[in-house]
């Protein structure tokens, strides 16, 4: 599944990509979770649940 989106400004040094829906209800994600977006090398970005320390 592929979905394509696109990346918006909300203040002077942030940005907001908006997450379908399925996606969100797929890894039982709730509003306002933290979310933990690390960068992979050639691969892009990885998102997964934020764990506390």
């Amino acid at each position: 599944m592929k979905h394509t989106r696109k990346l918006t400004r909300i203040g002077t040094h942030s940005y907001a990509i908006v997450i379908p829906k399925e996606i969100v209800a797929k890894f039982g994600w709730k509003e306002r979770q933290k979310i933990s977006i690390t960068e992979k090398p050639r691969k892009g970005l990885e998102l997964k649940d934020w764990k506390r320390r």
